[in-house]
């Protein structure tokens, strides 16, 4: 029996070399935004680094849009990994949508780490010029 197993029958709140190494790891990251608004639509530009698509969730419910992604760090298929300074965090982050805007519509695309959502405006809440008749 090892002395990490000695401790952890011990002290049931202890935690296994392995259950540490998760908990660490499952630290989660707030992803750094860009939003611009203009009459159009609103896009919002999210630093995302070392994430696959297949990696990627965006879900919209509610008035809630919510990014929820886990970065991938690479290790070479025959390596046998004893030590890494460089964990694989995840991110996650929410919004509240406008009903303003249509979330029905909303495009993603994930490039070089960077995602990118464009919400467009419903066409009742975009700017229109109102004619003004004399007489």
């Amino acid at each position: 029996m090892s002395d990490n197993m000695q401790i952890a029958q011990h002290d049931p709140h202890a935690m296994t070399r392995a259950e540490s190494e998760e908990a660490r790891r499952r630290i989660t990251l707030t992803p750094a935004v860009d939003i611009v608004e203009d009459a159009h639509s609103v896009t919002v530009w999210a630093d995302l680094p070392g994430v696959p698509k297949d990696k990627l969730d965006i879900r919209v419910h509610d008035g809630s849009l919510t990014i929820d992604a886990e970065s991938v760090v690479p290790v070479t298929h025959n390596l046998r990994l004893s030590h890494a300074e460089i964990r694989a965090p995840y991110f996650s982050r929410r919004f509240t949508v406008s009903e303003d805007f249509d979330t029905s519509r909303i495009e993603a695309a994930l490039k070089d780490g960077v995602l990118k959502l464009t919400i467009p405006r419903r066409d009742e809440a975009k700017p229109r010029r109102i004619e003004v008749s004399v007489g």
